[in-house]
């Protein structure tokens, strides 16, 4: 084949040619560790190999790139470890998918093309494109359309051996490569849920493996230090096995397969442009050492919109940590925050947000100064950067000599800088021109899906018997002592799943962690809308804290931006706990 001609493809595939896939992960975001793909393709049996690097803020970091050079936007990353690995993966047969492409997959495909010419190793190169809506929303730094997995099944099935892609689902990096292999038709929704829930796995790398696990201090220290990346093992049924490289470091449980389920999803219905999975219908099954097993997963057509990330700036944002030491940490911090705010206020250049928060971080009787110490932070954002830059700095040195006793902070405020912000909208499957670019320059248009359905929430499953609790059976402690918890963000928005490990403890979480307790228990969202999913499969709850992170992660609302923590936050709050549970 030759030229640069359109074809349509209508999703008819070739026969299966084996009866698993082995898809690994090399990559749960743009930064991870560069010596996975290595680890991954040296590691064990592979067939596919899948690579994570965006996410919402790494797309404004890539915007923000390709206004310095018109030619990147891409994962340089990515590049530096396939000079390290492309020859490892000729010589095994694994094909690499990636959406390393970022803003600009057809720069990063030739950029690959030109590395494997260099290197003499053959290799066929296609991309995903389509994803690019900028040009609709002349207002944003970018804007993309998050595709589904179509696009990379059609270069698999016309023999590409890399694609490289921009903005797809996460998932998509596993349902592209299933439908290619096995064959399926766009309308094989429980196969291709199944592979949407195994993808959701796989896509933080991991994860899945032990890393940032409520319950690692129940593992050897030894076995965590350095976890092996995920392995999904495909079935064409839909059904799959997640597991591990043999002789790799981590964990493959129940707990770490449920908490990666559990993360940035919300409720039963998870949606994506190829397939609606039925998070409700999962059933995990512990099949042996490091595998789990992943069936009974349901799909339904995909909703009939497509979700579209913007991400533009929004400002400029500076700060300054105030270090406050020893005693009457109130009454220092009450001091330089109103000199503060009456020097701003005086030169009329107030910045538009100002935002205070002090950290007791402090500790009596402290053995060292740091320990003795507290922090006051202040954060200032502005349209104009002179408001956060100069105005701010010089307010905050100038009181050097003349306010609290101790006086000094973290780094003086710099310039500002400036800050990101995410917002998410929604076009029809037709607006967008997925397109599928070969090796050879054929493009194919991949048609858009044909059957959709309305997104709904499903009904509320029945909850289980309550515990009973005899009269004095209940001690005050900590929630992780019985649940486990993985946090996350979607925009502005945070999502926290909460998950216990026996029915006894499902009965009592179920019935206690209502949206009132969550507000309870975690003060700062009292004020903000908690919607409350229930999943009796997973004996767990999701928990979506509208609005939590302002603007988006790239705006820094609070001090942990993406929700990260939100979760041990919560597991270290106390609450009654039945002495049974304990």
């Amino acid at each position: 084949m030759t030229g640069s001609g359109v074809r349509s493809t209508t999703g008819s595939t070739p026969a299966p040619v084996a009866s698993t896939l082995r898809i690994g992960n090399a990559s749960g975001f743009y930064g991870d560790r560069f010596d996975a793909m290595r680890e991954m393709l040296t590691g064990g049996p592979l067939d596919v190999l899948t690579g994570d690097y965006l996410a919402e803020l790494t797309m404004l970091i890539l915007g923000r790139d390709r206004l310095k050079n018109p030619a990147g936007g891409y994962a340089r990353t990515f590049l530096r470890q396939l000079e390290e690995c492309l020859g490892l993966a000729h010589e095994k047969g694994v094909r690499i998918v990636a959406n390393a492409g970022g803003l600009n997959p057809a720069g990063l495909a030739d950029a690959v093309r030109e590395l494997a010419q260099r290197l003499g190793i053959p290799a066929r190169v296609a991309h995903v494109e389509g994803d690019d809506l900028t040009a609709r929303h002349p207002k944003s730094l970018a804007a993309h359309a998050y595709l589904g997995g179509e696009g990379i099944a059609t270069c698999l099935r016309e023999g590409a051996d890399i694609v490289v892609t921009g903005r797809v689902t996460d998932a998509a990096l596993v349902t592209g490569p299933a439908a290619a292999h096995f064959g399926w038709a766009p309308d094989a929704y429980d196969r291709l849920a199944g592979a949407v829930v195994a993808g959701h796995v796989l896509e933080c790398g991991t994860q899945a493996t032990g890393g940032n696990y409520a319950f690692f201090a129940e593992h050897d220290p030894d076995r965590l230090h350095h976890p092996g990346f995920p392995v999904a093992e495909l079935h064409e049924d839909g059904t799959s096995v997640i597991t591990k490289h043999d002789g790799t470091g981590g964990v493959v449980d129940l707990g770490t397969v449920t908490a990666q389920l559990l993360y940035e999803t919300s409720g039963a219905r998870y949606a994506g442009p190829d397939v609606t999975a039925r998070l409700d219908s999962v059933r995990l099954t512990q099949e042996g050492p490091d595998r789990v097993r992943i069936d009974g997963v349901r799909g339904e057509a995909p909703p009939p919109t497509l979700k579209v990330g913007l991400n533009r700036l929004g400002g400029f944002r500076n700060e300054v940590v105030f270090v406050l030491t020893g005693l009457d940490i109130e009454k220092k911090a009450a001091l330089v925050r109103a000199q503060l705010e009456t020097a701003l206020m005086a030169a009329k250049s107030r910045p538009a947000d100002v935002r205070w928060e002090l950290a007791r971080t402090d500790q009596p009787d402290a053995p060292t100064e740091e320990t003795a110490s507290a922090l006051l932070r202040l954060v200032v954002r502005d349209p104009d950067q002179d408001m956060v830059g100069r105005t701010l700095s010089g307010a905050a040195v100038e009181l050097a000599l003349g306010s609290y006793p101790g006086f000094h902070v973290l780094a003086p405020p710099g310039k500002g800088a400036p800050y990101g912000v995410f917002e998410d909208v929604y076009v029809p499957h037709g607006d967008v021109d997925h397109m599928a670019v070969l090796h050879d320059g054929h493009r194919i248009h991949v048609m858009p899906a044909q059957d959709t359905r309305v997104l709904e929430p499903p009904a509320e499953p029945p909850l289980p018997e309550p515990l009973p609790e005899p009269p004095g059976s209940t001690r005050r402690a900590p929630l992780g002592l019985v649940a486990g918890a993985r946090s996350g963000d979607k925009g502005g928005n945070a999502n926290v799943g909460v998950w216990v490990r026996t029915d006894d403890a499902w009965r009592w979480l179920a019935h206690t962690l209502t949206t009132d307790r969550f507000r309870e228990l975690l003060p700062e969202t009292a004020d903000l809308t908690v919607v409350r999913h229930v999943l009796p499969n997973l004996r767990a709850l999701n928990f979506v804290v509208e609005g939590v992170l302002g603007e988006g992660v790239a705006a820094q609302h609070r001090f942990d931006p993406q929700a990260k923590a939100l979760g041990e936050w919560l597991r270290s709050r106390h609450l009654d706990i039945p002495e049974v549970l304990l």
